[in-house]
């Protein structure tokens, strides 16, 4: 497809990075001169330097032919007024970046009146995703799938059952509601069949009901007691996000913000939450505020070396599950060997929620990409299909289909029944059918068979 980013910050380099990666005709327009040559000098793309609200601009960059516009600048105005521009010059699709929290609170109105096709906010996307891990302690990361499945991923830990266990054995000993669909050992990332034994350090990520989350965590040996304070040092957009999603469920809220004006704003608008003025990176200040006792720390200032450090204090000091916002650092395997539990990278989260807008933008047959999440630093995806009368794959049991290597069906979701499949099992019409694999790029169900 053709698609025009306007803004190349983290998000906008990020998006034309993956999309130029999927195939796609990228175009990116940028004010900055010197981002435009940086961009231009690591990506085979065609570059516009100017305004991206600009009508000329924008038919320089190709608007009249293009499918889609992402607008991911720096404001929020620039986004809005740069998509309702392309609606008039192009009548493509748009999506925009909207984050300031007034515009978000409006923004069902915002898409209609402006013919936005999707608004996406990065901030609530990542104070969405901790929360989802606040549910489930015990992992490191946690997707859900229509409320109903859970990819969860966890490391086994020592003295676990799941040690010298091998898949096939899993269902038997364990329960035969769970699949395992990924194993990383090391840097090596396997989509592992019955013979492959699991040992202790493994990161497995594992497909679930919902309801057997917490039953799970118990038999294997790993605690996943409720959480019930959280500490979050920053008080930017998504520590607000999170401690408004939080402050219903009965969980303590406290936060941790040096400046004075932001911390007042913050009390008128998180009644529920404790607001504390001071540095996070104050060590006698976080003794102070309990951080030896909480149950989850989310570092979540602007800077990725002071989250590292308070995520690693906290670890040391407490038993707190540690949550740590990362945006620029891109050494993601080696904030993995420090121990930290789990990363919040917003520009992924964001990149990973357009592309499967995307994908299902290209779809030609109709089974859409209806859920898409990047797994173990972009290297596998889990992506949920609905399968249409045209699909291939319907009707035959799965042990028949000629399924490509490194790729695994987790669970089907068949007229709200959840399946854990198995050979014997059939694909049909409307189904929800949820598949792992390190073979990136999948737009169709049919795309997981052999070509």
């Amino acid at each position: 497809m053709n698609i025009i980013i306007v803004g190349s910050g983290k998000v906008g380099y990020t998006l034309a990075k993956h999309l130029n990666e999927e195939g796609h005709e990228i175009t990116v327009i940028d004010s900055d001169e010197e981002t435009i040559k940086y961009i231009s000098s690591e990506m085979d793309i065609y570059c516009v330097l100017g305004n991206g609200t600009s009508y000329r601009t924008q038919k320089e960059a190709g608007i009249e032919k293009a499918d889609l516009l992402i607008s991911v600048a720096n404001q929020d105005e620039i986004n809005l007024l740069s998509c309702l521009m392309a609606k008039k010059a192009g009548n493509c699709q748009t999506i925009a970046r909207v984050r300031n929290p007034e515009y978000y609170a409006e923004i069902g109105y915002i898409r209609e009146e402006l013919g936005l096709s999707m608004s996406i906010n990065p901030e609530w996307e990542a104070a969405n995703e901790m929360a989802r891990l606040i549910q489930y302690p015990s992992a490191l990361s946690a997707e859900t799938f229509r409320r109903r499945m859970s990819l969860l991923h966890l490391v086994i830990p020592e003295g676990s059952i799941l040690n010298g266990m091998s898949v096939a054995d899993f269902a038997a000993k364990i329960s035969k509601n769970i699949l395992v669909c990924i194993v990383k050992r090391g840097k090596e990332i396997v989509i592992p069949r019955g013979d492959f034994v699991m040992q202790t350090g493994d990161a497995i990520s594992v497909s679930l009901p919902i309801r057997e989350a917490t039953p799970f965590f118990k038999k294997i040996g790993v605690p996943a007691n409720p959480i019930k304070t959280v500490l979050i040092a920053g008080g930017g957009r998504i520590a607000y996000y999170l401690a408004k999603q939080l402050r219903d469920t009965g969980v303590e809220v406290r936060i941790i913000e040096e400046d004075k004006k932001r911390c007042e704003e913050l009390s008128e608008a998180l009644p529920k939450a404790l607001i504390i003025q001071g540095e996070a990176i104050d060590k006698e200040l976080l003794l102070e505020e309990g951080i030896q006792g909480v149950d989850a720390m989310a570092a979540l200032t602007d800077i990725d070396e002071e989250n590292i450090m308070l995520s690693l204090y906290a670890k040391r000091v407490s038993n707190a599950k540690t949550m740590t916002k990362i945006d620029k650092i891109e050494f993601p395997e080696v904030i993995d060997d420090l121990g930290i539990d789990s990363l919040i990278v917003p520009k992924a989260i964001t990149a990973a929620s357009i592309i499967r807008y995307v994908r299902a933008m290209q779809n030609s047959l109709g089974s859409n990409v209806q859920t898409l999440y990047r797994l173990m630093d972009g290297r596998v995806e889990a992506l949920e299909f609905i399968i249409n009368k045209k699909a291939k794959v319907i009707g035959k049991p799965i042990r028949e289909l000629k399924i490509r290597k490194n790729v695994l069906i987790c669970s089907i979701l068949h007229r709200g029944k959840v399946i854990m499949p198995s050979g014997n099992d059939v694909l049909r019409k409307g189904d929800s059918v949820i598949v792992v694999t390190t073979n990136l790029g999948l737009d169709d169900i049919d795309d997981i068979l052999e070509v």
